[in-house]
């Protein structure tokens, strides 16, 4: 794999495991926006367009097959210091999918499906704020929520299109926040109460997130549990996607049904089946689960009978 950029725009050459529908569409970020071929992204500091060229663009760059562009990324200095981090790049994903197809064939067809998926390094405390939305809610719900508390309190960054696009915001930009513009503007419904009562107790320090990223696995979850709104699996979302925590094993209704359907017989307690992913998977099952609910929910498994 190779990086270059070039006029603000940041190449990614010969790098098979950058599939950028797999990496957005699969629940683990909110801040995006498909756009013809490709995805209008927030992240950190930045707005970009992060899609794969077609094969008339690729030719320009000689024998390279695979090239993802990070339009509007910046220098090689802002891949170094953002992107190479946010996308995972330091983890090979090929030799990852490939041990985990050797451990079974359920598996091996998840990976294989979802050649290209990367676990984002995303913020923690955007994870947090994301995740109590998120709880009983859908996705165009979810990004238009988050984006309107970014219009509210963050930053403008980027303007496109006649189009505003805002930083999330930091701790002391969300403590300005109040239930009623929660509930009216950002329409969060119930959750208004839990995002307030939360953001008061990170300020407060009540729960700190420094805490949280130097605590083993399980004593940060707990940790985690203490505000207002999250629970095993938004917690386990906020650890897996926001603090690089492999080990955490989100189970959700898609999850319980590939595990039914795969591992287990017949168990729907999200308890139990978290306990088998992490005895199956180990200190990976949080990426394993990312392959395994991704062909779960574009293939509907768990529609007919184990065989």
């Amino acid at each position: 794999m190779e990086v270059i950029s070039k006029n603000n725009d940041i190449y990614i050459l010969d790098e098979k495991e950058f599939v950028p529908k797999n990496i957005f569409e699969n629940g683990q970020a909110f801040r995006w926006d498909k756009v013809n071929n490709g995805y209008n992204i927030v992240a950190g500091k930045y707005f970009a367009h992060v899609r794969k060229l077609n094969e008339s663009e690729v030719k320009s760059f000689g024998n390279y097959k695979d090239v993802v562009i990070i339009e509007n990324g910046g220098t090689l200095d802002d891949y170094e210091s953002f992107w190479r981090n946010y996308f995972d790049m330091d983890r090979d994903y090929f030799k990852l999918r490939k041990s985990f197809m050797e451990m079974d064939d359920n598996l091996r067809k998840a990976c294989e499906f979802g050649v290209g998926l990367r676990v984002l390094k995303q913020d923690l405390l955007e994870m947090i704020i994301s995740f109590i939305i998120s709880a009983n809610n859908q996705i165009p719900r979810i990004k238009s929520s988050i984006e309107k508390i970014c219009e509210l309190v963050g930053d403008k960054i980027y303007s496109r299109d006649g189009k505003d696009y805002y930083a999330f915001p930091s701790l002391e930009q969300l403590s300005n926040l109040t239930e009623e513009v929660l509930t009216d503007y950002a329409r969060v419904g119930y959750r208004a109460k839990y995002l307030v009562n939360t953001i008061k107790m990170l300020k407060d320090n009540e729960v700190s997130l420094d805490k949280v990223r130097l605590l083993p696995y399980e004593e940060a979850h707990k940790e985690l549990c203490k505000l207002q709104g999250v629970g095993p699996k938004v917690a386990d979302c906020i650890l897996l996607f926001g603090d690089s925590r492999d080990e955490a094993f989100p189970v959700d209704t898609w999850v319980i049904k590939f595990m039914n359907e795969y591992y287990v017989d017949n168990v729907k307690s999200m308890k139990k089946i978290k306990k088998a992913g992490a005895k199956i998977f180990k200190d990976k099952a949080g990426l394993a689960q990312q392959y395994l609910f991704f062909y779960a929910r574009e293939n509907k498994v768990g529609v007919k009978k184990r065989g």
